[in-house]
């Protein structure tokens, strides 16, 4: 058995496409907090680190987290070696037509992944856990590990992490590369008459992986991404909403009447609605399931498209809202759904 020319050629761009890791960043931590609206960002590259990491040192110092610099991250000593070992075996798969080194090339990929999650979130535990005992403010039993993917709280901070450019090849040269070694392994059984339908199936796994994307959200870009609704680009980083489809593509509102309208006019069926989120009105650059948001109405709320009503994820925040408002009409999902 040996690859086809079309396995070939595709294994060898995506091979070279792995190159543009080097240019690129990996990784990025974004936080928020009411006095960082427009938020702070680190992006990690194969060898270094950029974005904002000088104004987040100085804010971990009160509370006694270590001082994130290059030198701390040995790893970042051998990643480029690791992004060109990578590259060569998927090469070397399209010029001998070999698939047992597409096959390591695929599970090298994945052994890549898993070991950077690991390490990752190895390093983020030792720095939200090891804190120095002379820090300005101390919060007993607090930790600060940030997320290894999606978002998480953290004191007024708001803490996303999440792959980046460089990550994002990878995972589609490793998803292109498990399709293909599939392929050719179903068409081998298929013309040695051996096909099974648990080889059918098996064929089928890698496409899965392909097409099932990520229900989570993802951040609003606000100032610059539109409402798919009433096409009014995004402001008020207290409010927003978010539709993600079953294939991970994600519909931004900057409303929830937008939300709302826009499933009952049919412009999304209900069966290819992933997930379904709202922006925490207290957390900038949170988010929270509808199903488990707490809404707040009220006119003084005011806002974008004047539906007036606020999500929160925790009842109390709605509740010292509420008292500072001087009141109004606490919701569930069902009722804002029914309200337009």
């Amino acid at each position: 058995m040996s690859l086809s020319n079309t396995t070939r050629i595709l294994i060898a761009i995506g091979s070279a496409l792995l190159v543009i890791a080097f240019f690129v960043p990996l990784w990025q931590i974004m936080l928020w907090a009411p006095q960082y609206p427009e938020g702070l960002t680190m992006r990690i590259w194969h060898n270094d680190l950029s974005g904002d990491v000088a104004i987040i040192n100085g804010l971990n110092h009160y509370i006694g987290m270590k001082h994130i610099s290059v030198e701390m991250f040995p790893e970042f000593k051998i990643i480029g070696l690791l992004i060109g070992v990578l590259i060569l075996v998927g090469l070397a798969a399209a010029l001998f037509k070999s698939p047992r080194i597409l096959f390591f090339f695929t599970l090298l990929s994945y052994v890549y992944g898993f070991a950077a999650l690991y390490d990752f979130y190895s390093w983020g535990y030792d720095y939200g856990h090891n804190l120095d005992q002379n820090a300005a403010i101390k919060v007993p039993d607090m930790s600060y590990q940030p997320p290894v993917l999606g978002y998480k709280n953290l004191l007024n901070f708001t803490a996303y992490s999440g792959p980046d450019t460089g990550a994002w090849v990878i995972i589609g040269v490793c998803l292109m590369a498990t399709v293909l070694w599939w392929w050719e392994f179903f068409k081998a059984r298929k013309k040695s008459g051996s096909k099974t339908k648990t080889g059918a199936l098996a064929a089928l796994l890698p496409m899965l992986m392909l097409w099932s994307c990520s229900t989570e959200p993802v951040p609003i870009n606000f100032g610059k991404d539109e409402c798919a609704h009433c096409k009014m680009t995004l402001m008020d980083k207290r409010f927003g909403a978010e539709i993600i489809s079953n294939k991970g593509k994600a519909f931004k509102f900057d409303d929830l009447n937008c939300l709302v309208g826009y499933i009952k006019e049919g412009s999304i069926q209900q069966q290819d609605i992933g997930g379904t989120y709202v922006v925490d009105f207290k957390k900038t650059g949170g988010f929270v399931s509808v199903d488990k948001a707490f809404f707040l109405e009220n006119q003084t709320i005011k806002s974008p498209m004047r539906s007036d009503i606020a999500g929160f994820s925790s009842a109390a925040d709605r509740d010292a809202l509420k008292a500072q408002i001087g009141g109004g009409k606490e919701l569930t999902w069902q009722e804002v759904m029914n309200l337009f």
